[in-house]
């Protein structure tokens, strides 16, 4: 059921949604994502951007930071655990210019960032958000 918002959406409104797109995704893909670290931010820094070539904050409106499942060896050394950050303003702003349904938007973001953690390509992860 679609929410209305009087004030934007909080960060924590924002974690809420995305941790619940999480639980229902589909075995395996919810089980393998059990462990991985949700993270909502206002905006990227400057760093990040640079890194991924994005010249404007508002044109990012989530990240995967980790090692794709396939990627990942028994050999390599600990790391941090992988993380999916969203981006607060960023997901504001596409929403205003949509005017998506909020919760659908947010699972879409969510999909896509953990569709890197699988390895996933655009075709695959739109039809996993499909399922959802």
């Amino acid at each position: 059921m679609a929410r209305s918002f009087d004030i934007p959406p909080s960060a924590d409104e924002i974690e809420v949604i995305a941790r619940a797109a999480l639980v229902g995704l589909p075995s395996p893909f919810a089980d393998h994502l059990r462990d991985i670290v949700l993270q909502v931010d206002e905006l990227a820094e400057q760093d990040l951007l640079a890194e991924l070539g994005i010249d404007h904050p508002l044109d990012l409106t989530g990240v995967y930071e980790g090692v794709p499942i396939g990627e990942k060896s028994v050999d390599s050394p600990s790391q941090m655990p992988d993380r999916i950050r969203l981006f607060r303003r960023a997901i504001l702003d596409e929403w205003v210019e949509e005017g998506e349904d909020f919760e659908h938007l947010i699972r879409h973001i969510l999909i896509h960032e953990a569709g890197h953690h699988f390895g996933l390509s655009d075709e695959a992860m739109h039809a996993l958000e499909e399922q959802v």
